[in-house]
């Protein structure tokens, strides 16, 4: 008789590039292999909600076609032809090749390129101690908060707001472009609270009828990139009809006046004919709030995802100054919390060696760098090696036949550190198998809520992966990099900074599982001011100081609009281009990631574009035919999913699918351009005009 595998819980911290950062409580069956994956009860954030695709983790973690030994290319870049190779062989040969451009370039020949395949603080930035130590080119992140992060601390000066847990206490939640349900399992758990228990109403906006949209009391469907035209006529009927809050506009903001005056010829009729919303929404939409104290706004990243992002976001934050909101509990408005944390990184990142006179060269743009653009290069010399950790750029990146071509030179030498066959890793000359988040230790900060997590290693990792922290301390042996931290234990780097920040121990931290560091109500709402030295909210934004870390002003920053406005900086769909087409994420993906894992890969089916049901008669489509797409930075050919949910001239492809699983092999990111966005760089993913034929 066969005995029965002991099942034990164990706790985790998810490490998906989502706000949520949910807390976790892991099955682990006969202390080597996951069950299901379930939400902490007792995280008053997580409050025992996680998304589907994390709960069914096993499929990931267990998969067969992970990478367990490293390999070495024996065919033409791209062809995925690779022979095994030992460790000590494979990293010999990566420090080789470093040592030997940083010979003839100098170190900044040498770019270690990396993002959020992980958000454990030690797993994922602890790569830029090497970059530090050696002097390598600097990586200077703007794919995902770029725009957005500026557009908010544009107005509110802290990357900070009211506690997110608030929703539950609010009586009107506007989720503003982001698709909760799919994206942010909790935003939608805490609003479905307030609506149960307090009859609160559900506001979605976005650019077609998602699934939070089907779940709202009023969604409204604009065009793309007018969020800021919709923000503005808001503003004109809370004047108008005398609902701005004066007291709170006198004593918190820096121009009630001059905004007052800015938007009396910014109205519903001037906002429909610019949006595609009527005259009626807009109205409904701006009563409800204006009269609606406690309305909690939470601000997504997807309508920043334009070439206006910023300034969309911007004018959005300007609604809750005007109603006041902020002086409510339930009310205010809610982007990211990461300013809270204030962690001394100086272990992890290896700041105390850092030289800021190093170049930083821009992640979206490294099409333009790989591809020799001297602009992109800050003018310095070619890249000629890569360690690629935690992303899939020839997936995630834009302007993707730049992003192939690049990483198809034969003069570069690329190492990427993997968990899976990728197609970033089909290009590379060396593969490094990875570890996943249950098979190391780690530390996590969050964007959409407030607590600081430790996560313990929970299960052994397959023989033959490592972690990031053992790649980088064992290339940093072999170039000859220096600090502490690279003799130190992940355990023995977080230990060090939770005690450097002054949040106690691990000892403590890994007891109590978590630290809650919301601020107190009066700083989160920011009733003693905000993050500017008079503490006034800036309605009248100057982009040149936003206080956010940033590499210097980008894109046409001085045509940017200091007052919330609609700014027509867009691409513009044309005779030639005629369709808009969004990016958006799916339901079962995150990223690039979850896209090989089989449940998730059933649900998504396959790539394919929504498109309203006229303008797939007027091409002649009918459901899952074939139809191609293309500008003229490339084409890509897909299947149609007519959708009465997208408006005519929109168009809609979720999900980053592998180039591979594309009829043609280029993937949706072919098509987005890799210009850099005002004011400080980033990717307007959602904002690409096309053509669109029958294939």
């Amino acid at each position: 008789m066969n005995a029965v595998a002991e099942v034990i819980r164990r706790p985790s911290v998810c490490p998906h590039d989502c706000p949520s950062v949910c807390a976790l409580d892991v099955e682990v069956i006969g202390g080597k292999r996951i069950g299901r994956i379930h939400g902490a009860r007792d995280q008053t954030y997580t409050s025992g909600v996680i998304c589907a695709k994390v709960a069914r983790y096993w499929e990931r973690i267990h998969h067969p076609d992970r990478l367990t030994e490293p390999l070495r290319r024996v065919g033409p870049k791209g062809s995925g032809q690779f022979a095994p190779i030992g460790w000590d062989e494979a990293l010999d040969r990566v420090a080789d090749n470093f040592l030997a451009v940083e010979r003839e370039l100098g170190p900044e020949g040498v770019w270690p390129y990396f993002y959020a395949g992980t958000m454990g603080l030690v797993m994922r930035d602890g790569i830029e101690r090497l970059t530090h130590a050696k002097r390598y080119s600097r990586f200077h992140g703007t794919i995902c908060v770029g725009i957005a992060w500026p557009g908010y601390v544009a107005g509110a000066g802290r990357l900070m707001g009211a506690d997110p847990r608030e929703m539950a206490k609010s009586d009107c939640v506007v989720i503003w472009g982001t698709n909760a349900v799919a994206t942010q399992v909790n935003v939608m758990a805490h609003a479905v609270r307030a609506r149960k228990e307090r009859g609160a109403k559900i506001v979605a906006i976005d650019i077609y009828e998602t699934e939070t949209m089907r779940q709202a009391d009023l969604a409204l469907c604009l065009k793309p990139g007018t969020d800021g035209a919709l923000a503005c006529a808001v503003i004109h009927v809370l004047f108008r009809d005398r609902i701005a809050d004066w007291d709170y506009l006198e004593r918190y903001t820096d121009a009630p006046y001059e905004l007052e005056a800015h938007v009396r010829r910014r109205g519903p009729a001037w906002a429909s004919a610019i949006t595609g919303l009527s005259i009626a929404q807009i109205e409904d939409f701006a009563a409800l709030v204006g009269r609606t104290k406690r309305t909690f706004f939470r601000l997504g990243y997807g309508f920043s995802r334009q070439r206006n992002g910023a300034a969309n976001m911007h004018a959005a934050l300007c609604i809750p100054a005007v109603t006041g909101a902020w002086a409510h509990e339930g009310g205010g408005a809610f982007h990211s919390n990461s300013g809270v944390y204030k962690l001394r990184k100086t272990m992890i990142e290896g700041l105390d060696v850092r030289d800021s006179s190093v170049r930083r060269l821009d992640q979206s743009r490294i099409g333009s760098v790989l591809t020799g653009d001297a602009k992109a290069l800050k003018g310095g010399p070619p890249v000629r090696a890569m360690l690629v950790q935690n992303t899939n750029p020839l997936a995630v990146a834009p302007h993707q036949e730049k992003v192939r071509r690049g990483f198809s030179r034969p003069d570069l030498f690329t190492c990427v550190h993997e968990q899976f066959m990728t197609d970033t890793a089909r290009h590379a000359d060396i593969v490094l198998p990875a570890t996943m988040f249950l098979e190391h230790d780690d530390l996590y900060t969050a964007g959409g809520h407030q607590h600081l997590q430790f996560a313990p290693k929970v299960i052994e990792a397959p023989e033959g992966c490592r972690s990031n922290h053992e790649v980088i301390a064992g290339l940093a042996r072999r170039v000859g990099a220096e600090h502490p931290a690279f003799s130190m234990s992940p355990r023995e780097i977080i230990d060090w900074t939770l005690r450097e920040s002054g949040y106690g121990d691990l000892a403590t931290l890994e007891t109590e599982r978590w630290l809650d560091l919301q601020p107190p109500f009066e700083e989160a709402h920011f009733l003693g001011g905000f993050g500017f030295p008079d503490g006034k909210f800036r309605f009248k934004a100057d982009w040149t100081e936003a206080p956010v870390a940033n590499d210097g002003m980008r894109g046409p920053w001085r045509e940017m609009p200091s007052l919330p406005d609609h700014w027509p900086i867009n691409e513009e769909a044309d005779g030639d281009r005629p369709f808009k087409l969004a990016t958006s994420p799916a339901r079962n993906f995150l990223n690039s990631s979850f896209t090989e894992t089989p449940t998730s890969r059933s649900r998504e089916q396959r790539p394919e574009v929504l498109m309203n049901p006229s303008d797939a008669a007027r091409l002649g489509l009918a459901q899952g035919d074939v139809v191609q797409l293309g500008n003229e930075r490339g084409r890509t050919r897909l299947h149609v999913r007519i959708f009465e949910g997208v408006n005519p001239g929109i168009l809609v492809s979720e999900g980053v699918w592998p180039p591979s699983a594309f009829l043609d092999g280029w993937g949706i990111n072919t098509l987005v351009a890799d210009d850099s966005v005002a004011p400080h760089g980033g990717v307007a993913f959602h904002d690409v005009s096309v053509w669109a034929r029958r294939a």
